[in-house]
């Protein structure tokens, strides 16, 4: 055995010629493991003894809540003012109006919106109202009884008037093989119904 505190400490164990050292950790590694403990005790008389704080799952509850208060007043505040929106014709909202549409609308109305199991958004012959308005209000709301659901809380305000106002651009295009017509009252066509 080595006496020579600067050397490695060599313990009489050997297996297959390999010897087993005993040193002393360092000296900061030490004082970590040591303020580590310390902090565990704090965090534990904190916040499951004494209760003084929330925990993570109590927290993370608080945070949601006062998130879904915000969204919900975001959306009420754009619900209440549905009534004077009009179409953007903004390229970069038209833009993402469309990659929306393409992502959650297409699979249902197809992504030229000629229809498939949602109506045919290029005709005239709207089934939930014609005007953009009408639009935006059956994207927010959605028609449950024929499966189509509310993007409320799902989409923002802004994405849903971008939607909105993409579809709008498809009204009187001619998609190839479009569904057929599901209401017999013909929306106002001309220049006006779609500008």
């Amino acid at each position: 055995m080595n006496n020579n505190p600067d050397e490695p400490k060599l313990l009489e164990h050997e297996v297959d010629g390999i010897r087993e050292l005993d040193n002393l950790l360092p000296r900061w590694w030490v004082w970590l493991f040591n303020l580590t403990i310390v902090f565990g005790l704090i965090y534990m008389l904190y916040y499951h003894v004494f209760r003084a704080g929330d925990l993570q799952a109590a927290e993370y509850a608080k945070e949601a809540k006062a998130g879904d208060q915000i969204k919900a007043a975001a959306i009420a505040s754009f619900e209440s003012s549905i009534a004077t929106l009009e179409p953007s014709k903004d390229k970069a909202v038209l833009g993402e109006g469309q990659r929306i549409f393409l992502t959650y609308c297409s699979p249902c109305h197809r992504p030229d919106a000629g229809g498939l199991v949602g109506p045919n958004l290029c005709d005239d012959y709207w089934i939930h109202g014609s005007n953009y308005v009408d639009s935006v209000k059956t994207i927010i709301n959605g028609v449950p009884a024929k499966g189509m659901i509310t993007w409320r809380g799902m989409l923002k305000p802004g994405q849903i008037q971008a939607v909105a106002s993409y579809i709008y651009t498809l009204r009187g295009t001619n998609p190839k093989n479009p569904k057929p017509a599901e209401n017999t009252v013909q929306a106002p066509t001309g220049p006006s119904a779609y500008e």
